[in-house]
């Protein structure tokens, strides 16, 4: 479960791995302030222009919150783990719809056997390498709310279904955990509205409809599915920790769009799962001092990415 150790030493890793309660929050208040900050962008300059930034913007915290809800499932957020599990369910987790415990279980699955048979996240990465065109339509059905108004449904129809059926709840945690869905709506449902209704005191009615349910519905479902293809998308398959994951690089444009919170050093993330996602960077320095980042999956930027996932006609 510590890859990592074959290449990096104890006394490495441990200055690494090392979690602060203050960093932890921060964390948190950025992503939820950077949310603030877009909201306060249109309310000062309301035109077209800002109304996408700040959709977009909001849709690229989502992601946010999910990353930092993911660092909760690694116990990496905080130092003690009730912190962890409290914001990290209920600041993070349910204000997106996800929940923390169904996705820890699930997530450390993944780690155990990425890329293997066994691997829960196969199914979404076994489809890459794939066509330009197949690219382009999984994109369009992202940015236009249909990806994530079908998930919304089914998630609804099924906690609907499952409601007081334990046993079938339980079986499908992993499917939901799999795109930070609750395996029970209506556990997060109200933290869901509660956002959308914040957001509509703070401004016109329509605020949290358009802030908070659209960005959900369309940018957010577009980088997941950008994060999912860069981490694992045309990747080996094989129990090899440096060919298995990829890591992208993301200058300031793509980190606030697109890979919040150091999201792009997922090898990184693999090699040695409990360092927090701000010592990343760090751990990548690290490892290229010591020339193993020559030897590791990386790609220049996420259009790279994409190219090797099928978007070929992506320059150099």
């Amino acid at each position: 479960m510590t890859p990592g150790k074959a290449y990096l030493s104890t006394d490495e890793i441990r200055p690494l791995a090392a979690r602060s309660d203050i960093m932890g929050g921060w964390l948190v208040i950025h992503c939820w302030g950077t949310i603030a900050l877009a909201l306060g962008l249109f309310g000062v300059w309301p035109n077209p222009l800002t109304f996408v930034l700040a959709v977009t913007i909001i849709g690229s915290r989502q992601l946010g919150l999910a990353i930092l809800m993911h660092e909760a499932a690694h116990n990496a957020l905080f130092r003690s783990r009730r912190l962890n599990d409290a914001v990290g369910e209920w600041l993070c987790g349910r204000p997106i719809l996800a929940e923390l415990g169904a996705y820890r279980h699930y997530h450390l699955t993944h780690h155990r056997f990425t890329q293997t048979d066994k691997d829960p996240d196969l199914v979404l990465s076994s489809k890459f390498p794939t066509t330009r065109a197949s690219l382009q339509r999984k994109f369009i059905r992202d940015l236009t709310g249909q990806t994530g108004y079908k998930q919304l449904m089914a998630q609804i129809m099924m906690s609907i279904r499952l409601a007081g059926d334990d046993d079938a709840v339980q079986a499908a945690s992993a499917d939901f955990a799999q795109a930070f869905k609750a395996r029970d709506l209506f556990k997060s449902l109200p933290v869901f509205l509660g956002v959308i209704l914040l957001f509509g005191a703070i401004g016109d009615w329509w605020w949290g409809l358009a802030f908070w349910l659209l960005p959900y519905l369309t940018w957010f479902q577009f980088v997941l599915r950008l994060r999912n293809i860069a981490e694992h998308g045309a990747t080996e398959r094989s129990d090899n920790p440096l060919q298995n994951t990829r890591t992208t690089l993301a200058g300031p444009i793509a980190r606030l769009f697109v890979a919040p919170y150091w999201v792009n050093y997922h090898l990184e993330h693999h090699l040695v799962m409990h360092v927090p996602c701000w010592r990343l960077k760090r751990m990548h320095a690290i490892l290229a001092q010591k020339g193993i980042t020559e030897q590791m999956r990386v790609a220049p930027s996420y259009g790279h990415a994409l190219a090797e996932a099928g978007w070929k006609s992506v320059g150099p």
